[in-house]
């Protein structure tokens, strides 16, 4: 599953991410693509504190870029 949060700011993108999550499978990949810089410190501490995993996280151009996976 992608989330498009361009342009989105906080809480929005993390709102979307919570969403996706819950309608995904244990095991899914959901991929978040952000504008918001506070978006990092927003997903890194949604994954510590449900214990998802962080899959990995990137910068292209001016696109914070996260994929998710569902515990």
């Amino acid at each position: 599953m992608k989330i498009d949060a361009v342009g989105l700011i906080c809480p929005e993108p993390i709102m979307l991410l919570h969403k996706a999550i819950h309608e995904s499978n244990s095991g899914d990949i959901v991929e978040l693509i952000a504008t918001d810089p506070v978006a990092k410190k927003d997903v890194e501490k949604f994954c510590e504190f449900l214990n998802h995993k962080l899959v990995s996280f990137e910068t292209k151009k001016n696109l914070l870029i996260f994929k998710v996976q569902k515990k």
